[in-house]
């Protein structure tokens, strides 16, 4: 039976992950945490002042900073804190929320943009939703078999954390994932609606330790499996617990 391998959850969208044993996730919303955060770089439309979603092309990402892909995040949530790791810088400490943080954030990745790109500018929330690429408050979920036969297509070995999914299911089928679409999945105690496959970009494209660029998955998906797809949108519609090692089931 297919079950959940892994839980991941990136506080700030495109900048840092944390790997998580459990959490709850609640009818309509995104993973607690997930994509609280965006940074808006100097072309957002992104209105401070009437703050909602807003779509990707709005933000600094792996797409267009693939360093980006190196960083690590841990959630503090009694001080509701984030701090931030990156090989080539030191570890920051902030509190999202805080004006003065902020513009500690934007100038600690300042390095690790790129300056022929839109550099980062603020960072910002929208209200009570995470800033997921979707219109809707979604969750992410990756097949790791469907990972692998990548990687095998490829010859090397890649994390599955390029993709930046949230939920990471084992023992199932290669691309079985996209049968769910139009379905319902339980996953722990709580349940999903699958709602479309992921189109790729460039992101993944980048090693997670280097932030490097050191593979054409684009090139791969396209000439191996006839697609840019790795893995499935869904929407949370029952509340319930999940953690690592739970049954994920097709209703």
């Amino acid at each position: 039976m297919a079950f959940l391998s892994q839980i991941w959850r990136h506080p700030v969208k495109a900048h840092g992950r944390e790997e998580l044993t459990h959490i709850k996730l609640s009818e309509g919303a995104t993973m607690p945490w997930d994509r609280r955060w965006a940074v808006a770089h100097e072309m957002s439309k992104f209105d401070t002042n009437a703050p909602s979603w807003q779509p990707c092309g709005n933000f600094s990402r792996a797409a267009k900073a693939p360093q980006l892909q190196a960083i690590t995040a841990s959630v503090d949530l009694p001080n509701q804190t984030v701090t931030f790791s990156h090989p080539d810088l030191k570890k920051l400490t902030i509190d999202p929320d805080c004006e003065a943080d902020s513009g500690s954030f934007i100038q600690w990745v300042m390095p690790i943009s790129p300056p022929d790109r839109a550099l980062p500018a603020r960072l910002v929330r929208a209200p009570k939703r995470g800033m997921t690429d979707t219109d809707y408050p979604s969750i992410s979920i990756i097949n790791m078999t469907s990972h692998a036969a990548v990687a095998q297509h490829l010859g090397q070995e890649i994390s599955n954390l390029r993709w930046r999914g949230n939920l990471i299911v084992g023992a199932m089928e290669p691309w079985a994932e996209l049968d769910w679409v139009g379905k319902s999945i339980r996953v722990g105690q709580a349940e999903l609606k699958v709602r479309e496959p992921i189109t790729r970009c460039m992101a993944p494209a980048a090693n997670t330790k280097t932030g490097e660029r050191d593979a054409d998955i684009l090139g791969s998906l396209r000439s191996g499996f006839g697609h840019q797809l790795m893995g499935v949108y869904a929407e949370v519609i029952k509340t319930g617990d999940i953690r690592q090692g739970d049954p994920v089931e097709l209703l």
